[in-house]
């Protein structure tokens, strides 16, 4: 392995053994539901007091030909280049407590060297607990509350969370290999993953990222901000239920998943939030049929790209 210490860059106000107890990141990747994560991160860092500890070297860990960043083109000329960023900001609550914030491109290549620096880093500043989140989708309706997904490197660390998965296969990502050699080194991680509608996975669903701000919050004591958070929740909500009502065909889907959701809850069984007596349309089946009705309103000038719409977090 490369020397993981040469990926980054500490800025010289910072100051290596100075004590910062958590580190929440929302590294930008494949999977990222409802935009919940880089909501999360966008919004910490507006809200809050940040400052740029440190720098990661992209051009060692991304592949700008997989992901090719935007350029500017005026009239004769490039005029801007949106370079991508891997960054640790160190942010202070509402209370002057301080915790970093790991965001930016997901690496897409030397995960294990990115690790190793990571953990270097933790160690150097003394990190506690470190905290992932993101939004996965699932089947269940924007009528009823966030559910989260909870997993870390010990089962104590996330006791009273249900458990929605028994033992599965996914691909890898960063963030996971993070929490696997963080725990492995004898350090305490864990991620909240936000289970979005899943016929709302490509839009930016706040109330998502809100759930998300209040388990981090919970979970470690933080003062955190989730009222303009909450505030663009309702919004998104009262434009996707208008645009439901219009729509019969969508109408019954989501009723058929309050009621699987009411179940489940009813049941106490957490072995699946896909156990569902009657069958369901797939994922693709209702965000095939939501996204065709949200085109037609856009068609006929209805507000189907309104406060509802927005890029996939991917």
């Amino acid at each position: 392995m490369l020397d993981p210490d040469a990926l980054y860059r500490i800025d010289a106000d910072a100051r290596p053994g100075e004590r910062v107890p958590v580190l929440v990141h929302t590294l930008q990747g494949m999977m990222d539901a409802g935009s919940a994560g880089a909501l999360v991160s966008s919004h910490l860092r507006e809200t809050l007091r940040a400052r740029r500890v440190v720098t990661f070297d992209v051009d060692q860990l991304v592949d700008y030909r997989g992901r090719r960043p935007a350029m500017t083109f005026e009239s004769t000329g490039w005029t801007e280049f949106e370079a991508p960023v891997i960054a640790i900001d160190l942010v202070r609550d509402a209370t002057g407590n301080p915790f970093f914030l790991l965001h930016g491109a997901e690496p897409d290549v030397q995960w294990e060297r990115f690790t190793e620096a990571m953990i270097r880093l933790v160690e150097a500043f003394g990190v506690e607990t470190t905290i992932g989140v993101h939004g996965i989708p699932m089947g269940v309706p924007h009528t009823r509350p966030i559910t989260v997904t909870a997993h870390a490197t010990r089962p104590d660390l996330v006791a009273g969370h249900p458990a929605f998965f028994g033992t599965v296969q996914v691909p890898g990502s960063a963030a996971a290999l993070l929490e696997l050699r963080l725990g492995q080194r004898g350090h305490d991680a864990l991620g909240f993953a936000a289970n979005v509608p899943h016929y709302l996975a490509q839009m930016d669903y706040p109330p998502a990222a809100a759930e998300l701000v209040r388990q981090i919050a919970r979970r470690t004591g933080l003062t955190l901000p989730v009222g303009d958070l909450e505030a663009a929740g309702r919004e998104v909500a009262e434009a996707i239920d208008r645009q439901v009502a219009e729509s019969p065909e969508i109408g019954a889907v989501v009723h058929a998943l309050e009621q699987q959701f009411d179940a489940f809850a009813r049941s106490g069984d957490r072995a699946s939030l896909l156990a569902e007596p009657t069958p369901l349309p797939t994922a693709e089946e209702i965000g095939a049929e939501f996204e065709a009705f949200l085109a037609e309103q856009a068609r006929d000038g209805g507000s189907a790209d309104g406060e509802a719409s927005g890029g996939a977090g991917a």
